[in-house]
């Protein structure tokens, strides 16, 4: 495995898209299914190799990401609520550098003198499932799971049946509207007679207390949530009127107050040297704890401090969670086979003899590129050792050469595609072989279509992987326009074994459903421009705001420039996209998607201010933070960007600007200063 410093941008794109695809497997085993296929560990290792490329290629940060990527799609048979506030993931970390560069961090972003010293507060990290509970006038109304991180599962009922959960706040002057998040969790001891009743019942036992947890709050009849020995710890504030707060502390206090639990462990930190001590005091006491932790969450307690830090597109950045370290195990590679992405890139995976890893099967490991099998020389038939966490999940650390079989042969890198047999093509200083079939591939084909539907793209309920792949089998569709073409399909998909009136119904109500019209975000992301993520997506939706404007800006000699010039779009994504568009072939299956779906103007909620709509750039240095500055630009409505141009509305200038200024002056670009700036804002 290279290291992610030595990655060439070809090679980092190719191996985060390795990642993402491999993330929205476990994703979807773990959240929807409640049948995770690795362990936590493993699926925290491969983040954290995902997040260290995406830090040091902030450019190629894919939609798939799993950075971008909140929570799961939804379990079938659940009413869905929108959350009143989004729910977010938390970001990781592994190791004490990285919590004195998390902590550096926000001390930059908020322009602390080196050595200021900022209050935290450290929780042990349940490993559960989230809840959010909503009371109105201090009763109890409804509670929802995390779900897709915009809206979840209601899980009222389910919720009522644990005792730990007050159905009305203890105290006689309720706040209008209280919104708590926490973690349903199964206590050991819970989990050990739980799994004995399944036994002695002749049902599957659950492979963790956390699976177990997640099944018996998930269950479409709450009498058998009410038969489960579940309970609650309360963390999180969510939206509130008619109660405030400075401190996160204070907030935890009064949970306490209102009679919901939490957890005893908590404690205030002054220096990141006291939140190691904490973190390795727990990480000591962990076993013998009744529940299960997998880590520490640090939090900034100061919540005003909390709301100048802001958000990322997937986190707070006043919080972050350090996790445990992990653990190896042995197995043995039974078979190495060759996977095709929706770009043609071929992965080779191990398959391996099921491991038990912390109480989950491993079954897989991926091993990246043929590069990486060369240079540990893995076979089949070596027992392996998987590491946990680290660079890769599962991550295959070493062969074990005593144990080779003495009929072992070296892996034959393939020469051609596995699925339609084009010669497979290796770039200059690329460690990615590539199918050359292109769209003649099937695999290519149907990978495509599987983004094209996914959850963050155009989230076409009932359709599914398993079901493209079978339409695309059958010749029903080849493109994403044949999805709108099946209606003359749907008498012979109700022949089908499998499917029924309600089931071929659903699917086409939601594909009906999309014909209605489709964000533009999401319409940029569907289409699989290569490199171009979710959060990408949305910046060309801001920036051009219509799908009419960004074609026709995509289609003429200064596009490249033009997109040089957006905030987040380097020049490496910006010739992806330009490439994309002069495609004939892309222009094309467009245009048939144009015809059928209706694309919405982009919309975004900020506050109406002079920068509403404006290109704004900063030099000098600021009192704030650069970071803080452009987060506040955004919040008030303008585009930030890195270069001046005669589309630039404002210079904003600090101390020692530089030349930026007799540059502006060149360009008619208007100069403010920084103290006008804040006044804009306001």
């Amino acid at each position: 495995m290279k290291p992610v410093e030595e990655l060439t941008p070809q090679e980092a794109l190719k191996e985060l898209e390795n990642l993402s695809r491999r993330l929205l497997e476990l994703d979807i085993a773990y959240h929807t299914n409640d049948m995770p296929l690795l362990t936590d560990a493993e699926y925290d290792a491969v983040k954290r190799r995902n997040a260290a490329i995406e830090a040091r290629f902030p450019d190629l940060v894919l939609s798939s990401s799993p950075s971008l990527r909140v929570g799961a799609m939804l379990k079938e048979g659940f009413t869905k609520r929108k959350h009143l506030k989004p729910v977010l993931s938390l970001g990781n970390i592994f190791s004490e550098a990285e919590l004195y560069d998390f902590m550096e961090k926000i001390k930059n972003f908020l322009g602390f003198s080196e050595g200021t010293s900022l209050e935290m507060v450290a929780e042990p990290k349940i490993d559960g499932l989230c809840f959010s509970a909503i009371y109105e006038n201090g009763v109890f109304t409804y509670g929802t799971t995390r779900g897709n991180g915009l809206e979840g599962e209601d899980i009222t009922d389910n919720l009522r049946t644990i005792v730990d959960l007050p159905l009305r706040l203890r105290t006689q002057n309720p706040p209008t509207l209280f919104e708590v998040r926490g973690e349903v969790y199964m206590s050991k001891e819970a989990f050990l007679a739980l799994n004995a009743q399944q036994e002695a019942t002749h049902e599957k036992p659950f492979a963790n207390p956390r699976n177990a947890a997640a099944g018996s709050l998930r269950q479409l009849d709450a009498r058998i949530t009410a038969g489960r020995k579940l309970n609650i710890f309360a963390y999180a504030l969510g939206e509130m009127h008619g109660i405030q707060f400075e401190t996160h502390w204070q907030f935890l206090q009064t949970l306490k107050e209102f009679g919901f639990p939490v957890n005893p462990y908590i404690k205030k930190c002054f220096s990141e040297q006291e939140m190691m001590t904490f973190f390795k005091d727990l990480s000591e006491k962990r076993a013998s704890l009744p529940y299960d932790i997998d880590g520490i969450v640090y939090k900034v307690n100061d919540l005003n401090l909390q709301g100048r830090l802001g958000f990322t597109a997937h986190a707070p950045r006043w919080a972050i969670a350090h996790k445990f370290p992990a653990e190896q195990a042995l197995t043995q590679v039974e078979k190495i086979i060759v996977q095709v992405g929706r770009t043609g890139v071929l992965t080779p995976v191990a398959q391996v003899s099921p491991v038990n890893v912390g109480g989950v099967l491993v079954r897989r490991a991926t091993l990246h590129n043929f590069d990486e099998i060369q240079r540990k020389d893995i076979r089949e038939g070596d027992m392996v050792v998987l590491q946990r966490a680290g660079d890769v999940i599962p991550q295959i650390v070493g062969v074990q050469l005593q144990k080779r079989p003495l009929n072992s042969h070296p892996f034959v890198i393939p020469t051609c595609c596995p699925v339609c047999g084009s010669p497979a093509k290796k770039e200059e200083e690329d460690a990615f072989l590539y199918c050359t079939g292109g769209l003649s591939c099937p695999a290519q084909i149907t990978e495509r279509l599987k983004h094209f539907i996914s959850k963050d793209a155009l989230d076409i309920e009932g359709m599914g992987d398993k079901n493209i792949d079978l339409f695309y089998e059958l010749g029903w569709i080849k493109t994403p326009a044949d999805l709108w073409h099946l209606e003359g399909k749907k008498f012979d998909l109700m022949r089908r074994e499998g499917w029924g009136k309600k089931s071929v119904d659903n699917l086409f109500e939601s594909l009906n459903k999309v014909k209605q019209g489709v964000e533009l975000d999401r319409f940029i992301y569907a289409i699989g421009i290569p490199e171009i993520g979710l959060n990408t997506a949305r910046i060309l939706a801001r920036t051009f705001t219509t799908w009419s404007h960004f074609q026709e800006q995509m289609t003429v000699p200064e596009a490249l420039k033009t997109l040089c010039q957006i905030e987040g779009v380097g020049e490496v994504m910006a010739q992806k996209i330009v490439d994309f568009f002069s495609n004939p072939h892309q222009l094309t299956l467009l245009q048939d998607l144009t015809q059928i779906l209706p694309i919405r103007p982009y919309h975004f909620e900020t506050k109406q201010t002079p920068l509403t709509g404006k290109t704004v750039v900063f030099t000098g240095t600021l009192s704030m933070s650069r970071s803080e500055a452009k987060e506040k630009a955004l919040q008030a409505g303008a585009k930030v960007s890195s270069s001046l141009s005669s589309k630039t509305d404002y210079l904003i200038i600090g101390a020692d600007p530089g030349k930026k200024v007799d540059q502006a002056r060149e360009l008619n670009v208007a100069v403010l200063t920084e103290e006008e700036f804040k006044n804009m804002l306001d």
